[in-house]
């Protein structure tokens, strides 16, 4: 049977302590015991189902990993209270002063300038490349390499990482693969495709409102455990939780994921399909034609479709404020950064979410200035969206 993330998620059964068909919000940072030598065990790890602070664990918190973890059929999950603190809390949860990355060169800005700008610091090293070319992934690897680090499709120009190739490099080489699925979640399950890791910036999809800013870590009980550990974890150290009424409000959300994702396929396939007709210069991973295509269809689920992101190159940042300036006029959507939105949003990766990539790295990517990257909406008549869109380009 295929892998399914909606069944594992609509089959959890998560209710309040009062039978409420919702988790019961906990809103406590601190929990009692009964018995003192159950605190001590709890600090040692060796207590069972004990909540000590909720830096460590939150009820509300674990009904949303726990569900995170069904969706991506892990053993555990965590939540951060940012994409940004679960990738970080992730890598070096894995890396220390010494060790080296190869990560994919394409990836959203602020994790290229963590690795980039903040690694060194600790004396860890990252080589950025082609994460598409697995010869060139293989040659890169050093004595101290520890981690190969990917975006599933990768931000902004929609790259499908092999992920079942690169989990046999890692594998065969001792590493761990970690992979942030934000842009495809129940599309891709990259664990179920060999990933040790998935980190996410539940802000985007999963959530769906732009109401909150979250991330969440899936893995093993090992890894996630390590994490937490009172005495040298990473994320019970450097602390970076989510507010459990956050969790609590995600959590719903998380259960209309796969509607959201089948209707935003649908509407960016819509939109890809116009693209091609006018001539446009586009990527969308769900055109035949598109390079990773074939790479995509081989691991993805077909229910939730290609995602909804796709990337017109206006080919200078004039002419792509210009469209975006015109195209919010016409109410196709919003200027702005972020992605996942019940609107459209739309933004020039090159100028907002990539600005963090050097100028010249991001020709080295092939990032065009112009490359305008669209989070399609859930419009009911996406041909009236189009019609908008098109009235814009029409007017450059």
């Amino acid at each position: 049977m295929k892998f399914d993330p909606a069944t594992n998620i609509q089959k959890l059964k998560q209710f309040g302590e009062f039978g409420d068909v919702n988790p019961s919000v906990t809103d406590s940072a601190t929990f009692t015991f009964m018995q003192a030598k159950t605190m001590t065990d709890t600090f040692h790890g060796d207590a069972e189902g004990c909540f000590l602070y909720s830096r460590h664990w939150n009820p509300s918190n674990k009904y949303l990993a726990d569900a995170l973890a069904a969706m991506e059929g892990t053993e555990m999950g965590w939540v951060t209270g940012s994409g940004m603190g679960a990738i970080t809390t992730a890598i070096l949860g894995i890396c220390k002063a010494g060790d080296h990355i190869i990560s994919s060169m394409t990836t959203y800005g602020g994790t290229y300038a963590f690795m980039q700008n903040w690694l060194p610091r600790f004396n860890i090293e990252v080589t950025f490349l082609n994460i598409t070319d697995l010869e060139a992934v293989k040659k890169a690897i050093k004595p101290n390499t520890k981690m190969i680090y990917t975006e599933t499709m990768t931000n902004p120009l929609l790259q499908i990482s092999d992920v079942p190739e690169l989990a046999k490099i890692a594998k065969s080489n001792q590493l761990k693969l970690v992979v942030d699925n934000t842009f495809t979640p129940m599309i891709f399950a990259p664990a179920q495709l060999g990933a040790d890791v998935v980190v996410y910036s539940l802000t985007k999809f999963v959530n769906g409102k732009n109401d909150c800013v979250a991330g969440a870590i899936c893995a093993d009980s090992e890894f996630i455990n390590s994490l937490i550990d009172v005495n040298s974890g990473t994320a019970m150290l450097l602390g970076p939780v989510l507010d459990p009424y956050r969790s609590s409000s995600i959590l719903k959300n998380l259960h209309t994921l796969h509607i959201r994702m089948k209707q935003h396929s649908h509407n960016a396939m819509y939109l890809a399909q116009k693209f091609k007709e006018v001539g446009l210069k586009f990527y969308y991973p769900g055109m035949p034609d598109f390079k990773g295509h074939d790479l995509m269809k081989s691991m993805m689920h077909p229910d939730f479709g290609f995602g909804g992101m796709i990337a017109i190159d206006m080919e200078t940042s004039e002419k792509a404020n210009k469209l975006m300036e015109l195209m919010e006029l016409e109410d196709v959507g919003y200027l702005a950064v972020s992605l996942g939105y019940f609107k459209t949003l739309f933004s020039n990766s090159g100028k907002s979410t990539s600005s963090e990539v050097p100028e010249d790295i991001q020709k080295v990517m092939g990032l065009s200035e112009g490359l305008v990257r669209f989070s399609v909406g859930l419009d009911h008549d996406i041909e009236s969206s189009w019609q908008r869109i098109n009235k814009c380009l029409q007017a450059l």
